[in-house]
Order: C-alpha cells, then sequence, then structure tokens
C-alpha cells in the first residue's frame, strides 16, 4: 500500500511537472511575442522620427546657406555700388583718395574676395595719353598692357588686392577676358552693378591649375553727378568661388553641409562656380535659387542624415537590441518562475538556513572578539565609519577613564577629554594628525609619540601609537590603534643618554693627560739632533696625537648625538643668512684660492631657533656635500630657503657628489648608518642622526631626495613658531665628590744650553701642563650649552679637505 502511494504521489509531481513546463512554455512565448512586437513599433516610431528631424535640420541648415549666401552677395552688390557713386562724386581722383576709400575694405572680411579695382575704358588711340595722366594721379609705375587690338580696352588703373594669392591686376586689360568685358558692357549699359559668368581670374592664371579657381567679378558704372552725367569707369569687385562657398558653408553649416553653387549665364545655361564637399554619404538634398545683381544662382545642399543633429542615434538601435534582450530575458523569468516553483522553495528554505548559520557564527566571532579585546593586555582603540569609538578595557585604563564613562566619538574633542598633547607636553595635537584619523583616510603609521595628561592622569604618561586601516567584508571603512606606554622606557633612554654623557666627559680626562704627554714629548724632541730614532720618536708621538683627537672627536659626537635630544633649547631670532656664511666661512677659509668650492648661498629668512643647534645641523649638511664628491671633482652646493603659506621654513641645502643609494635613503638617518662606508670616505654614522633629533626637537622635519642635476638634495622645516619639545628630566644623581684639584703650577722657564736639564722636573712640569689642559676642556664641557656640539680637538684642517673644517659654536667669540 505504501509503495502504491508513493508511485501515485510521484505520478502526480511528475504530470503537474509537465503541466507547469506546458503552462511556463506558453506564458513565456505570449511575452516574447509581445515583447518584440512592442520593441519592433517602438524602433519604426523612433526612426521615422529621425527621418523627419532629419528633413527638418535640412531646411533649416539650407535656409540658413541661402540666406548667407544671399545677405553677402548683396552685401558685394551694395560696396560696389557704394564705392562707384563715391568715386563718381570725385572729380579729380587719385591714388591717395582711392587707398584711402578702400582701406577698411582689408579687414571688412569680404569672403572670397580676391580684389577690389578701379577700371576705366581707353581707346587704342588714347593709350599712352591715359597712361601719363593716370601716372600723375598717383599710380606710379602703371603701364597699360593692351590686350587685343582694335576696340575698346578696360584697363585697372588703381587697384587693393584682398588676398596674398595672384598677380597685381593694376594694368591688366579686362579685355583679354569675355566673361568680365560683358559684364562692364552691361552695367554701363544698364546703369546698374552687374555679375559676370565664371571664368577664372586674370590675376589667378599664372598660378598652378590646382590653386585656380572658378570666379566671377561684381561690376558697378561710374558716372558724374552733373547734369549731363559723364561715364568715367567702374568699381570692379572679383571674387573666387570656392573660397566663397567654403567660407559659407563652413561657417553655416558647421562642416555637416555640402553645396553645390550653379550660375546662369548670359547664354541661358548653367555653369559651375564652385563645389563644397564634407564627409559621409549624402542621402538628402535641397535647392534653392538665389537673385544676385542682375544674374540667378542656385545653391544645391546635401547632407548624410547621419550627421546631422537630432538626425541620428544608435538609440533606436539599442532600444531594438535591448529591448529584445529583455523580451528574451522576461520570457525565460516567466518560464523559470512558472517551473520553477518547487525549486524556488527548496533555494530559499536553504539559502534561510546558510544565513541563520553565518549570522551564529558572526555572533560566536562576534564574542570571541569582545573577549579578546577585554582580555588581551595592549590598548586597542577601533573607530567605524560613523566615527563611533571603541576602547578595550587596557585602553581606558590607559587614557586615565573611570568605569562607566563613555567614550568620545567627535574626533574634534578627543584632545580636550582625553588630554592629547605633542610630546613636548604643550602644544595640542591636531584632530588630522591622530593616527586613527589618518588611517580613516587610508594612511598607516608607526610610533606616534603624545603626551596623555587629564585629570585622572595630572602626572601625564608618554604614550607611542600604531594606526591601521580597516578593510571589512561589507566595504564600510574603519580604522584600528594600538597605544603603548613608553613613560619608563624613554626614562629608561633619558638615563642611559646621561649615564652616556657622564662617561664621555670622564674619558676625555685621560685623553687630555696623553695629549698632553705627548706634546711635551714632541717639544722636548723639538731641539734634540735629527736622526732615525729622533725622527721615528716623533712620527710615534704625531700617530698618537692623531689618534687622541680621533678618539676625542668621537667621543664628542657620541655625546652631541646622546644629548641632542634632552639638551635645553635657548631658541631666539636667529639671521639665518649669518650662520650659514658663519659655516660656509669656517669650512673654506684655510683653503688656498683654486681649492675653494662653489657654494652658493641664496636669500634666506630669519627663524626661532637654538643657534648653537641649527648651526651643527647647517654644518653637518654642508660638510657632507664638501666630502662626499668624486675624486677631482670641485664641490657645488646650493643653500636656498623659502617660507609657505602657513610661515614654515623649508631649508634645503643640494649638491652635485656622489648622492645616496635609493636602499640607503630610509636608513641615513638611523644611528651608526652609514651609505658610503665601502667607498672609503671616513665618518662614525652619527651625524644625520644628531641632525634629525635636532630638527625635531625644533619641531621640524628631515629628509633627503636626489638631485635633478646629480648629487643630493637634503631639506628640514622650521615651524613658525618652534615649539621645541623639553629635555626629559634625568634622575637625579648624587654629585660625585671632587678630588681637589692642584693649583696650576708656574711653568719653568726654558733652559738654556749651559744648564744641564733636570729628566724629572721636566716630567713633572709637562705631567701638570697636561692635567691642567685636561682639567681645563672638562670644565669647558660640562659648562657647555650642549655638549658635544662644540668644537671637535683636531689637527689643522687639510687644505684640500673642504670638509675637515673645524666646527664652531657661534656663540663664541669672533676672535677665536
Amino acid at each position: 500500500m505504501l509503495t502504491l502511494v508513493k508511485r501515485r504521489d510521484f505520478s502526480t509531481t511528475a504530470t503537474e511537472a509537465r503541466r507547469g513546463r506546458f503552462t511556463g512554455s506558453l506564458f513565456a512565448g505570449v511575452v516574447l511575442l509581445v515583447g518584440l512586437t512592442v520593441v519592433l513599433s517602438v524602433y519604426a516610431g523612433m526612426r521615422d522620427v529621425q527621418s523627419d528631424n532629419a528633413d527638418r535640420v535640412m531646411d533649416q541648415r539650407t535656409a540658413v546657406a541661402r540666406a548667407a549666401v544671399q545677405t553677402e552677395t548683396e552685401r558685394y552688390r551694395s560696396l560696389v555700388e557704394t564705392a562707384a557713386a563715391g568715386i563718381g562724386t570725385d572729380p579729380d581722383l587719385t591714388w591717395e583718395d582711392f587707398d584711402a576709400a578702400t582701406a577698411p575694405l582689408a579687414s571688412a572680411n569680404l569672403i572670397g574676395a580676391a580684389s577690389f579695382a578701379f577700371v576705366v575704358p581707353v581707346a587704342d588711340s588714347q593709350i599712352a595719353a591715359a597712361q601719363r595722366f593716370w601716372r600723375s594721379r598717383g599710380a606710379e609705375g602703371l603701364t597699360l598692357r593692351p590686350a587685343t587690338t582694335g576696340g575698346e580696352h578696360y584697363f585697372s588703373i588703381f587697384t587693393r588686392s584682398l588676398t596674398p594669392t595672384g598677380s597685381p591686376l593694376s594694368g591688366l586689360d579686362l579685355a583679354a577676358a569675355t566673361e568680365p568685358a560683358t559684364a562692364l558692357q552691361d552695367s554701363r549699359e544698364l546703369g546698374r552693378p552687374s555679375v559676370s559668368d565664371t571664368y577664372v581670374l586674370l590675376r589667378d592664371r599664372g598660378l598652378p591649375a590646382g590653386q585656380q579657381q572658378r570666379s566671377l567679378v561684381f561690376a558697378a558704372p561710374i558716372w558724374t553727378r552733373a547734369n549731363e552725367p559723364e561715364f568715367r569707369g567702374w568699381v570692379v569687385l572679383g571674387l573666387r568661388g570656392e573660397d566663397f562657398l567654403e567660407g559659407m558653408l563652413a561657417t553655416v553649416s558647421q562642416g555637416q553641409l555640402a553645396g553645390l553653387l550653379l550660375a546662369t549665364d548670359r547664354d541661358g545655361g548653367e555653369s559651375v562656380v564652385a563645389e563644397y564637399l564634407v564627409p559621409g554619404v549624402a542621402d538628402l538634398r535641397r535647392s534653392v535659387s538665389i537673385d544676385v545683381a542682375d544674374r540667378k544662382w542656385t545653391l544645391v545642399t546635401r547632407a548624410d542624415a547621419s550627421h546631422l543633429p537630432g538626425a541620428s542615434s544608435t538609440l533606436p538601435m539599442t532600444l531594438l537590441l535591448t529591448g529584445g534582450a529583455m523580451s528574451v530575458l522576461l520570457a525565460g523569468l516567466v518560464f523559470v518562475l512558472a517551473t520553477g516553483r518547487a525549486r524556488a522553495e527548496a533555494r530559499v528554505h536553504k539559502a534561510t538556513a546558510e544565513l541563520r548559520a553565518a549570522e551564529q557564527e558572526s555572533r560566536r566571532q562576534a564574542g570571541l572578539l569582545g573577549a579578546i579585546l577585554d582580555s588581551i593586555s595592549d590598548a586597542v582603540t577601533v573607530v567605524d565609519e560613523n566615527d563611533a569609538l571603541l576602547l578595550n578595557p587596557a585602553a581606558r585604563a590607559l587614557l586615565g577613564m573611570v568605569e562607566g564613562e563613555q567614550e568620545e566619538d567627535d574626533p574634534n574633542a578627543w584632545q580636550e577629554h582625553y588630554g592629547l598633547y605633542r610630546p613636548d607636553g604643550r602644544t595640542p595635537f591636531q584632530v588630522g594628525d591622530y593616527p586613527l584619523v589618518r588611517a580613516m583616510r587610508g594612511e598607516s603609521s608607526d610610533g606616534v609619540e603624545m603626551i596623555v595628561r587629564n585629570s585622572r592622569r595630572p602626572e601625564g604618561i608618554l604614550v607611542s601609537m600604531d594606526g591601521r586601516p580597516l578593510d571589512t567584508a561589507d566595504g564600510r571603512p574603519g580604522a584600528v590603534a594600538v597605544l603603548h606606554d613608553i613613560t619608563e622606557l624613554r626614562r629608561y633612554e633619558n638615563d642611559l643618554a646621561v649615564f652616556a654623557g657622564v662617561v664621555a666627559h670622564d674619558l676625555k680626562a685621560p685623553l687630555s693627560v696623553i695629549r698632553g704627554h705627548s706634546e711635551a714629548a714632541t717639544e722636548d724632541l723639538a731641539d734634540a739632533p735629527d736622526g732615525p730614532e729622533v725622527d721615528g720618536a716623533r712620527r710615534r708621538l704625531g700617530r698618537i696625537i692623531h689618534a687622541v683627537d680621533r678618539m676625542a672627536g668621537l667621543i664628542d659626537t657620541l655625546l652631541a648625538y646622546t644629548t641632542a635630544r634632552d639638551a635645553p633649547l635657548r631658541t631666539r631670532q636667529v639671521d639665518l643668512a649669518a650662520l650659514v656664511a658663519e659655516v660656509v666661512h669656517d669650512r673654506t677659509a684655510h683653503l688656498r684660492t683654486e681649492d675653494v668650492p662653489d657654494i652658493y648661498v641664496g636669500p634666506l629668512p630669519e627663524v626661532a631657533v637654538d643657534p648653537a643647534m641649527l648651526r651643527h645641523v647647517l654644518d653637518n649638511l654642508l660638510g657632507n656635500a664638501l666630502k662626499y664628491v668624486r675624486p677631482g671633482t670641485m664641490p657645488r652646493v646650493d643653500v636656498t630657503g623659502d617660507v609657505d603659506a602657513a610661515g614654515c621654513t623649508r631649508i634645503e641645502v643640494a649638491d652635485r657628489g656622489i648622492g645616496i643609494p635609493d636602499t640607503a635613503k630610509q636608513d641615513i638617518f638611523e644611528s651608526f648608518h652609514r651609505a658610503h662606508a665601502e667607498a672609503g670616505y671616513a665618518g662614525t654614522g652619527l651625524g644625520l642622526a644628531i641632525c634629525k633629533r635636532i630638527v625635531e626637537r625644533h619641531g621640524g622635519e628631515i629628509g633627503v631626495a636626489d638631485n635633478p642635476g646629480g648629487g643630493t638634495r637634503f631639506h628640514f622645516t622650521i615651524p613658525p613658531i618652534a615649539q621645541p619639545a623639553p629635555a626629559q628630566p634625568a634622575p637625579a644623581q648624587p654629585a660625585p665628590a671632587q678630588p681637589a684639584q692642584p693649583a696650576p703650577a708656574k711653568p719653568e722657564p726654558r733652559r738654556t744650553a749651559m744648564t744641564a736639564p733636570d729628566p724629572t722636573e721636566d716630567e713633572e712640569a709637562a705631567t701638570r701642563a697636561a692635567l691642567e689642559r685636561a682639567l681645563a676642556e672638562r670644565a669647558a664641557i660640562e659648562d657647555s650649552r650642549l655638549p658635544g656640539l662644540a668644537a671637535l680637538p683636531a689637527a689643522d684642517p687639510s687644505a684640500h679637505d673642504p670638509a675637515a673644517a673645524r666646527l664652531r659654536d657661534p656663540s663664541s667669540s669672533s676672535s677665536e
């Protein structure tokens, strides 16, 4: 029985399936038929509208072209008629009168006009007399050249050329061509302007065949105003047909109409005046007649309907294809809906189950992530696209928030609410510089330091923040930042820096004693007779002194590196140009004239800085520019500076040296990094690290790039009002007991050769002198405002090494 029921259910299901497929196919066919019928009807209607638009636009463009040609030819007819009337009132016409009257024609934009001439009739017997007469009227060099013998000649006397092409018209006999001669005769007989048949202008017949055009002339008779009018000649305007038609149609049809201009000749036939072609296959044609003086012209226009505005569009075809595709898709959709109800229901159930599973998984992951954030010891902050801020318990504790206190979501209020300051402890942190805000803009940041000081943390802590943008699966932006309390780490670093300074001070004392003994021994050997042993001792003492100087220089550099961040800043207004000039002088004053490098110093502003620290930066950058050059090459350095709109000063030091590899640019400001150690250039690798610390102490930035002309371009910035980062207070140290210092011993007078020197007394004197020098040097170091930035003890710089010049504190006396 159960099997029978199953078979019956299966049979019923199959029957319903077949019935559904038949019904779906029927509905789909009806939908497809109706859709295609509608689409084809709309397509036919749109094509009819396009055809009507093409006819209308063609009629409009043809009417505009006819009006333009009619207006322009009427202007030419009126021009020659007016000119003839004006010349008829001047019984003593000269070239000056003609030139003044026709001068405005050069700028009148007479499209296609070639020349404007005054023509007179002359008989064979009067040619010489007429030539003399008109020469006396200003036609200099006029030569009347008759083209025929017998009959009347029509000579051009005064001519104004309106185009640069063609030969001069003065002295030509228009009787040489039947067309202009006939027009002249008709105008004289009728007493009104006349237009000639088409021909090639006499002045154009010397041009190459490809440049000659079918042309015509407008002629107006000149009669005096006396009671008995006297005929004096004609005013003739030459018109080139192709230039005229092209100028007309190109202007009014915007290159969409092709044109053919026909003129009715005196014998009743039609001749082509000009033809203008445009790209395309002409499928539209119009023909209109135009009255030109005593003649009739015909303008035939042709156009490609696809080039006319509003008459050509891919919309009908697009609609046909799109409508057909949509009809097919709609029919398919109807078929699927009619036959796939059960399948759709199954898919809905499956999708619902998957959605519930995904929701449960999302909740589980959200709970897991929340537990991780709550239990992690690192302070984590998260912000979403609505600026909603989320802090884990470690972050709330780090920022001093009490239990139940709500997060501040407005980034503009973070500084005041949480007490966020720059590492100097005074400058409020700007909103745009927050790592979270930068991460929302897609920028990553590492190691951004700030002070957190508020009512819950009045003592303040130093934190380091790393920010990263979040790319969520739904595409909504977000950002995450991790905060680290580095207060103890920075205090430990400060302790190390103080320790390094003390060690550096104490190391210089024995070096001073060694140098003192070496100098004393050198002085004792000065009077010794020369010999191999004495010379060897002098060389060894020189090497000892040189090694001591190098060691002292290294100690000073290390001391400067450790104190560049912690020494107090004493800022004041400093003339940057004077400071650079002083550094340049110290670097180059000892050089020979032929060894002085090419150093350009541009205009530099005043800045508020610590002069000793800034002098060290400039001296280091200039020294590197002078040192890192190719052998045999004269150094060239450019020092420039400017102030931007925000008042920030930017100083650049550019050289033409050996440059810095791209792989080393990001590391050259790190400690003990040397970009050219393999090339044999001396250095400790701390100079640029010191420069970076000093610039950052002033609130600026330092960087390096390639110089377009070869070499390197260093730059650093100084804010308009420097906000120096205060030195981190070092832990109090008990003052070490100072040993009683012996009073300086009075130096012994040099003994003469008559007195035998006491070796014991000489040794004691040298020891006392070396001790005095060591104590004095240590006192100077301890009293220095910035230990390590004072003059480095070194031998006299080489005259051939500009980079070997000593550094000097700008606060020292100029007489030093």
